[in-house]
């Protein structure tokens, strides 16, 4: 179809090109100041069931947990992509964004939830339909590589995400417990890590004090993968919350530095790092993470700590990406000032 000049100005002008160019040219700009909550998810709801990042090794897990959702009190829907493979991902891009669309527009699902996460869910940021998404908020929970699309979805939409357990995740009493806390009983709450402060093993304090803000973040090394793209949120007073897996402490150093140069730790009123499972020294003259917390952190001169229970563990917390919070990290505690669900 051929445009004049003229025709591609009226068409500007009355909002008619919007049908002639690619979802990714008409979104909204990232780092909405408007929060859009999800209804709370309850006993009985479905949860829809997908893979937009990696798939699972062992087929039958996908039975087993689709039986540990139900066991938990809710019935399930599986995506029809959620078993598909291309290489090692759960089938092509297309396929994996279709179905995460797919189970914001069906009115049947409540809530979505990962298989797992893997790599991937970058790669799907430019095939989402956030006004979709916008137009049916629903609870959308997981953590690592789906830190992608709770960051992006935010950005886009203002839905306030959860960085929580996947579907293989361990789901024990504790993550149980507090996934309903977050997603379910629409109330403010806390979280606490229930220990002495710099005990072995518990939370570290990096610089006393408190601090509000909207509470941000996820895995350390995607976030820095993200950096430069337009589905970021605003940093700007938040706290950020990071956890990260099986990375060497010069990695650890090395992305802390890329958020350092990329303007983002400067943006803060708070830090809290979870915890860095299997994360090694490369060598015995490496700096330990509290060494380079006190070196890229501390100088911020803004309340940080870390070691809570966020991350690759069994035991974890479900954090609302984009709520009002307030963090002390004396304490080693994050209050989460305002419901996250409606």
């Amino acid at each position: 179809m051929h445009f004049s000049r003229s025709h591609f100005l009226k068409l500007l002008g009355l909002g008619g090109l919007a049908g002639y160019l690619a979802p990714s040219a008409i979104l909204r700009p990232s780092g909405l100041d408007t929060v859009l909550k999800p209804p709370r998810l309850e006993r009985g709801d479905t949860v829809g069931l997908v893979s937009p990042a990696s798939i699972l090794p062992e087929s039958n897990r996908y039975d087993e947990i689709n039986s540990t959702i139900r066991s938990l009190g809710f019935t399930i829907k599986e995506g029809g992509n959620a078993r598909g493979q291309y290489g090692y991902f759960a089938g092509r891009d297309e396929r994996r964004a279709e179905d995460l669309n797919a189970m914001f527009a069906d009115p049947e699902v409540d809530a979505i939830i990962p298989y797992r996460g893997g790599w991937g869910s970058n790669r799907i940021l430019e095939l989402i339909d956030y006004e979709v998404i916008r137009r049916n908020p629903k609870p959308l929970i997981g953590f690592s590589d789906i830190t992608s699309l709770l960051l992006a979805i935010h950005a886009r939409t203002g839905l306030v995400t959860f960085h929580g357990p996947v579907g293989k995740s361990n789901w024990s009493e504790f993550t149980a417990g507090h996934f309903e806390m977050a997603v379910m009983q629409g109330r403010p709450f806390r979280l606490e890590s229930g220990t002495e402060p710099n005990e072995e093993g518990t939370h570290r304090v990096i610089r006393k004090g408190t601090a509000d803000g909207k509470l941000l973040g996820g895995n350390l090394s995607v976030i820095t993968s993200m950096l430069g793209s337009a589905y970021l949120p605003k940093w700007e007073g938040a706290i950020l919350f990071l956890e990260d897996v099986g990375e060497q402490h010069y990695r650890i150093d090395r992305m802390l530095t890329q958020l350092k140069l990329s303007g983002v730790l400067d943006q803060l009123s708070g830090f809290v790092f979870g915890r860095c499972t299997n994360c090694q020294p490369a060598n015995d003259y490496s700096l330990s993470l509290d060494q380079i917390f006190e070196d890229h952190i501390k100088p911020l001169k803004i309340p940080a700590f870390s070691g809570t229970m966020i991350g690759h563990i069994d035991d974890m917390f479900t954090v609302p990406v984009g709520v009002r919070a307030k963090m002390d990290a004396t304490m080693g505690e994050i209050q989460i000032l305002e419901s996250p669900v409606r």
